[in-house]
C-alpha cells in the first residue's frame, strides 16, 4: 500500500495518541495490556486501521477486541480533541498477527537448538 507523507504523519500521530490513551486514560481493564503496533490510514484519511497486540491467550485477545470495540467512540472523541485534523478517521481494529508469527518462529528455532544439543550429546 503506497502512502503519502501526510498519511504516514497522520498514522504516526494516531499511533502515539492511541498508545497514550490506552496506557494512561482508558479505565477499561480489558485494555490495560493492549499495545498498538501499527496504524494505517486510507488515502482519503477517512479510516484508520489500528493494529494491536495483547500478551496472553485467546481469551485475553478476545476481551481486548471487545474492549476496543466498546471504546471506539471514546477513543475517536479523544483523538479529535488531541489532533488538529479537520476530520478524524473512523477507527477499525485488527489483531496484529506478526507477533504471533514471531513467537512461532522463535519456538521453531528453540526446538532446532534443542535437537542439535541432543544430537551433540549422543
Amino acid at each position: 500500500m503506497t502512502s503519502s507523507r501526510r498519511q504516514r504523519r497522520v498514522a504516526e500521530l494516531i499511533k502515539e495518541e492511541m498508545g497514550d490513551l490506552l496506557g494512561r486514560r482508558a479505565h477499561d481493564p480489558r485494555l490495560h495490556w493492549v499495545t498498538v503496533t501499527d496504524v494505517q490510514v486510507t488515502p482519503d484519511l477517512a479510516i484508520a486501521r489500528v493494529y494491536y497486540a495483547v500478551i496472553g491467550e485467546e481469551a485475553e485477545r478476545e476481551q481486548a477486541r471487545e474492549g476496543l470495540e466498546h471504546a471506539r467512540g471514546y477513543l475517536r472523541r479523544e483523538l479529535a480533541a488531541r489532533l488538529q485534523l479537520r476530520i478524524v478517521p473512523q477507527l477499525e481494529f485488527f489483531w496484529d498477527e506478526a507477533l504471533e508469527y514471531g513467537r512461532h518462529i522463535d519456538a521453531l528455532i528453540d526446538r532446532i537448538h534443542e535437537e542439535d544439543d541432543e544430537d551433540a550429546d549422543a
